[in-house]
């Protein structure tokens, strides 16, 4: 089974970033896909002019990038929908995980569901697959997260809401797109999010687009030695 519980794909990757493009190519060829598959959309990520109330550009950015592709999924009327962003990595073995992720899925009613995150969290083993999350636990990470048909518009709400209101406001105002599904989730309880164990997907090491870029990723001479390094580490997980 290669994804094909879920309508479509969807790749955020800004036009600029042709390395990650290939490489998150890549990593959909592992799982018999890549991006020229009808099943997978390339998003063009939304890239502001000024960070505005968000924490910066790259946070605005990212967060309006998720928000569009919620809204083409509602326009088009698609169920289940996979949110890739384009520094997402499958985990070694992936290919083997993956048709048994997909049968655990089909058996709970989830919401979302996370392919790994980057902090811990209290959750509840649901199967050998599947972990349910705590609604009040916050998630890191937004580089796999799965959304369910029948959410889809209730997150866009939420989200727009969000613009809506200034920054720091109680009620959940612009913040990083992980920090919003949190804020979702914790306000919606009833909503079941579940998580992949072991972890199906993490966050390759790469130069950021969302933070400031560290010095190192700042000095042509020093990037290709660092990416070496970057890719030496992503293999060994």
């Amino acid at each position: 089974m290669r994804l094909d519980y879920f309508d479509k794909i969807f790749v955020i990757n800004l036009p600029s970033r042709a390395d990650r493009r290939k490489e998150i190519d890549h990593q959909l060829r592992r799982l018999g896909l890549s991006l020229l598959d009808e099943r997978v959309v390339l998003f063009p990520a939304v890239r502001p002019n000024a960070a505005g109330a968000f924490p910066s550009i790259g946070a605005h950015g990212c967060f309006m990038s998720h928000l569009g592709v919620l809204r083409m999924a509602q326009t088009h009327g698609m169920n289940n929908i996979l949110i890739l962003e384009d520094d997402c990595d499958f985990s070694k073995h992936a290919k083997e995980q993956t048709p048994l992720l997909m049968a655990a899925l089909q058996q709970f009613d989830w919401a979302l569901f996370y392919g790994g995150a980057l902090n811990t969290f209290e959750a509840q083993p649901l199967c050998s697959d599947l972990e349910l999350v705590n609604a009040s636990a916050g998630l890191m990470g937004s580089h796999c997260v799965a959304v369910a048909g029948g959410v889809v518009s209730q997150l866009i709400a939420y989200f727009e809401a969000m613009l809506k209101r200034p920054a720091g406001s109680p009620e959940g105002g612009p913040m990083h797109v992980d920090g919003a599904y949190s804020w979702f989730r914790k306000d919606h309880p009833e909503l079941a999010t579940v998580i992949a164990r072991p972890e199906w997907a993490f966050q390759r090491s790469s130069a950021t687009d969302v933070h400031e870029r560290r010095w190192f990723d700042r000095m042509a001479f020093l990037g290709p030695v660092f990416s070496v390094g970057r890719r030496i580490r992503n293999l060994l997980r």
